[in-house]
């Protein structure tokens, strides 16, 4: 893990990779983060790769793998899309710190095909949400209701569509982890 700079009053985040993860939405909240001061961690499943490549080839070391952080550390959890979504919601670990930080009111945020880790981790119900409309069956079926928007704030989940929507997924990110 590469040693970032962070202010006290900031917060820790963590970023869910996997293989074949979409590059623009694991590496633009990344940046996005670190530029406003908040350490992130990158975290994989445990039977995952320890250096993952996005669906371009594009690789991303992680950090830990899930079952070894406690979530309780965690400000909240960003959860890009891509094919990654698939595995990642297979592990029960990956599942857990969802939960536990929905559990306690601390940011969600999940974009495109991110919305099936959600799902697994039985977040949705009775929410509002967005994603790719590829899953808005899947979304609808977990019992969120689904619009087109370009994000979506309900309480402390936060989600958006695809690449196109991430300036405005990372403000409303950023906006949260302020208050």
């Amino acid at each position: 893990m590469s040693e970032q700079n962070i202010d006290d009053d900031k917060k820790r985040i963590a970023v869910l990779a996997g293989e074949k993860y979409q590059t623009l939405e694991a590496w633009y909240p990344i940046l996005r983060l670190r530029e406003a001061g908040h350490l992130v961690d990158v975290i994989g499943r445990d039977e995952g790769c320890s250096v993952c490549p996005s669906k371009c080839g594009y690789e991303l070391e992680v950090d830990y793998a899930a079952s070894s952080i406690d979530p309780d550390n965690y400000d909240g959890v960003v959860v890009p899309g891509g094919y990654a979504p698939d595995k990642l919601r297979r592990d029960e670990a990956v599942l857990e710190l969802v939960s536990y930080l929905d559990e306690n009111d601390r940011l969600v945020a999940a974009i495109c095909h991110a919305g099936w880790v959600l799902i697994s981790a039985d977040v949705l119900s009775e929410t509002t949400v967005t994603s790719v409309s590829a899953i808005r069956d899947d979304i609808e079926n977990a019992g969120a209701d689904w619009v087109d928007e370009e994000v979506v704030v309900d309480e402390n989940l936060i989600t958006s569509r695809q690449p196109d929507d991430l300036p405005a997924f990372m403000q409303e990110i950023l906006d949260f982890l302020e208050d």
